[in-house]
Order: structure tokens, then C-alpha cells, then sequence
């Protein structure tokens, strides 16, 4: 998933933080949170599980590109895209797209759309606004909240590359290395996953 589950729990919460009380009511804030929080997560699989299926078809096809020379991540990028178009499904991924963000501009946007028809309907709260002033509140929340993380990331890393010995990407070592400096960093911008 392109956010971490708790990345994802901390910009439900501060949804409902910037929503309540001015945009909308309820008696149950958390409750509200984990509902946004569930359908973020929901709109975030469905690229992994499009990627998933990815993976599969070209599973099938593994020895026709062996033999053909066709690259593994020429394939990927061709057929996701074919089933991105066909199931007309939007791009999780800002850096497909040239944003910054983890999330691009499209899928950021889709979610409030989505967000803002779940609180319609439930019982639980009562939208006080506009439907499009809650969707633009949503959008700025979300916008602010990917923006310090991508710069959080971006230090983290950034970090784990200045270690004077030599560390490959992607190894164990720089995992835990960029998790801890990561979370320092949000911790430095007074964001803490863990609550």
C-alpha cells in the first residue's frame, strides 16, 4: 500500500479534527475516523490488488518475454495500464502523475468525493456545510498532511544515505534505518503515529 496503515489511522483522525465542530457534528469521532480511515484503505488496495493481477497474468507469460527479450517492467507498465484504461480505475500513485505526493491530485480528489457521500448517509454525524465545502476541507487535509509527509520522507531518506558506510536501498538495514528517521521526523512535526 503506497501510505502505511498508521499513516493512514493519523489522516483519519485529523479529518475529523479539521471537520468537527465548524463542518460537521457527531457524538462519536472515533467511530468517524475509523470509517474514513477504512475507506482510504479500501481506495488504496484496489491499485495494489489491479498490481496483484498484474503480476499474475504476466506469470502466465513469463516464458514468451524470456524468449522474446521483452522487459519485465516494460510488460508491467503496459498491462497495468491497459487495465487501468479498461476499468477505468484512478491512479493512487502522485509520482505517476508529477506531484509530489504519495497520492496524486485525481485520487486525493476521488476520495473526498467518496468521503463526503459515506458521511451523507450516515447516522452518526450531521454535515453542516456545504457537501463541497466538507470535500474541499477533506482535500486541504489530506493535501497538507502528504505534503509534510513527503518531506519527511524525503529527510529520512536523505539520512540513512549520509551514514558514512555504505548501505544498499533496500536492504534490512536501511529499512529500519529510514522507519526510525522517519519517525523522528514526523515526531519533529508534531505527528505521532503511534497515538
Amino acid at each position: 500500500m503506497l501510505l502505511a496503515r498508521e499513516l493512514v489511522t493519523y489522516i483519519a483522525r485529523q479529518i475529523v479534527a479539521k471537520l468537527t465542530p465548524a463542518t460537521i457534528e457527531t457524538h462519536v469521532p472515533d467511530k468517524i475516523a475509523e470509517m474514513i480511515g477504512e475507506i482510504i484503505t479500501e481506495e488504496l488496495l484496489v491499485e495494489d490488488r489491479l498490481n496483484d493481477e498484474v503480476r499474475e497474468i504476466l506469470g502466465e507469460y513469463s516464458e514468451y518475454m524470456r524468449r522474446e527479450g521483452v522487459s519485465y517492467q516494460e510488460m508491467f507498465r503496459r498491462a497495468k495500464n491497459a487495465l487501468i484504461s479498461q476499468r477505468k480505475v484512478l491512479r493512487a500513485s502522485g509520482r505517476d502523475t508529477g506531484d509530489n505526493m504519495k497520492l496524486s491530485r485525481d485520487k486525493i480528489s476521488d476520495i473526498s468525493h467518496k468521503l463526503v457521500a459515506v458521511m451523507k448517509k450516515s447516522r452518526d454525524l450531521r454535515i453542516k456545510k456545504d457537501q463541497n465545502e466538507v470535500r474541499l476541507v477533506i482535500v486541504r487535509a489530506m493535501t497538507d498532511l502528504l505534503v509534510a509527509e513527503e518531506k519527511v520522507d524525503r529527510s529520512s531518506r536523505d539520512k540513512v544515505r549520509t551514514i558514512k558506510r555504505d548501505i544498499p536501498e533496500g536492504s534490512e538495514e536501511w529499512d529500519l534505518l529510514q522507519r526510525r528517521y522517519y519517525a523522528e521526523e514526523l515526531k519533529k512535526l508534531g505527528i505521532d503515529l503511534s497515538r
